[in-house]
């Protein structure tokens, strides 16, 4: 089983980048500790010295789906700003979403449709008479390329399959870019009232989970004087 998660400072300040920093290794840690696979599939660094904006990771194993739901989630935490001393803040908050993963496009030859043309624009007699220009066209997405470079017509098929097979990649990457642009939006939609995790202090130790049930215990407290009165 394979997952795949971002972890985000969406548009927090420097601190929220530092705490990715700092989720990031602990999420490889308590992997490994659980013989869990991970690959870091992407990382993008903080303006600041050993901050990092957003990282996703795939995380591959028996009890990776199991993992991967005890992280996503708001993760807080509380402490002093490691960038504006004076900063009164003490509570930082980032997300980790799970991305679903992208279906590989994978190129065959049988994929790709060969046709010769008559090349066009300035090259004299040969160049308009000769079919010597080739377009490619990817049939499964219908991307389209054409090379007439050469008055060989073997040369501009293998110029259009190479344009046409970088043509593919960039769509692809574009693609992936505009599938995470949709998770990224969930930055907007980070919950501050109920983290998932909670760590403190510059060490960045995990802080007891008894805190989130500070609110339940007083409202059974509330509920139960009700009844009484």
């Amino acid at each position: 089983m394979e997952k795949i998660i971002q972890i985000t400072a969406g548009r927090g300040p420097a601190e929220c980048t530092w705490v990715v920093a700092q989720v990031l290794k602990k999420v490889l840690e308590e992997a490994q500790e659980q013989q869990l696979e991970t690959v870091l599939l992407q990382r993008e660094a903080g303006q600041e010295n050993g901050t990092v904006e957003t990282a996703s990771i795939a995380v591959k194993g028996k009890n990776a789906d199991q993992f991967v739901n005890s992280w996503i989630g708001t993760v807080q935490w509380i402490g002093q700003s490691q960038f504006r001393k004076m900063h009164k803040r003490k509570n930082w908050f980032i997300g980790i979403f799970e991305i679903e993963p992208q279906k590989n496009t994978s190129v065959s030859e049988n994929d790709i449709q060969y046709q010769a043309m008559r090349s066009s624009g300035a090259g004299g007699q040969h160049v308009n008479k000769v079919s010597s220009a080739i377009r490619a066209t990817h049939i499964p997405t219908g991307i389209a390329v054409v090379s007439m470079d050469s008055r060989s017509q073997h040369q501009n098929k293998k110029l259009a399959t190479e344009r046409l097979l970088k043509k593919i990649e960039g769509e692809t990457l574009q693609q992936l870019k505009n599938h995470v642009g949709k998770q990224w939006e969930n930055q907007l939609n980070i919950q501050r009232g109920n983290p998932i995790r909670v760590f403190t202090g510059s060490d960045f130790k995990k802080d007891k989970v008894t805190k989130s049930y500070k609110g339940t215990r007083q409202k059974l407290r509330q509920d139960l004087r009700n009844e009484n009165n």
